[in-house]
């Protein structure tokens, strides 16, 4: 059921459709589910209408694929396209290290520092929801700071893609485990305020993921 906060003043549709999106994104609705809007409208609190431009609006963005006489189901992940991602990310990130190296802020850098020990914290509880938290935000840290504007909305593009790579990669902790050093890397060569190394780091950091995805695969949950 929705929450429709009387502060909340989008319409119906969109709150329907940023339900739906975050759903998918964060893997609470499973890549290949069907998308049954008679179902979802049921589990909203909705009518079908909202759900059924929802989920063409989805669709548009590649997140939903529909299927003539099928129906509508949430899209699958392949290996394919988490390297294309990963590929674009690591050169765009590596600029924004490059950049926050020289540019980053001392009040930039202190939550840079105390993100980073907050993920380390989660590493070491196992609590996926936390390290998602903190490395997205980790990383956000190090966008903002390279105050470029294009560069930022190109990243920007990415994240919700990222977001939902988060979910399915952070499935295999093992990968999980060695981030830790690869962010201190990266934080180590911003406060040394070393561009070249920043940017090395980042596309080491990067490039070990891409690595992972290429010789393990896409590990996603069945429906």
């Amino acid at each position: 059921m929705l929450n429709f906060d009387i502060q909340n003043h989008k319409p119906l549709r969109e709150m329907v459709y940023e339900e739906l999106k975050m759903q998918i994104l964060t893997g609470a609705i499973i890549p290949g589910t069907r998308m049954m809007e008679v179902e979802l409208a049921e589990e909203m609190g909705v009518s079908r209408t909202p759900i059924r431009e929802a989920i063409r609006k989805l669709e548009k963005e590649g997140l939903v694929t529909i299927e003539p006489r099928r129906g509508a189901y949430a899209s699958m992940i392949s290996t394919e396209d988490m390297v294309e991602i990963l590929e674009v990310r690591q050169d765009l990130e590596g600029l924004a290290a490059f950049f926050a190296a020289e540019r980053m802020q001392p009040a930039q850098l202190d939550e840079l520092k105390a993100v980073s020990a907050s993920y380390n914290e989660a590493v070491t509880r196992g609590s996926m929801e936390d390290m998602i938290k903190f490395d997205t935000r980790f990383h956000r840290i190090i966008v903002d700071s390279c105050h470029n504007k294009i560069l930022v909305q190109m990243i920007e593009q990415l994240q919700e893609l990222v977001l939902r790579f988060r979910y399915i990669y952070y499935d295999n902790f093992k990968r999980a485990e060695n981030m830790p050093e690869e962010h201190e890397a990266i934080l180590k060569a911003i406060e040394s305020k070393d561009t070249n190394l920043a940017r090395e780091a980042a596309d080491v950091h990067i490039d070990r993921l891409k690595t992972m995805v290429i010789e393990e695969g896409v590990q996603q949950k069945h429906v």
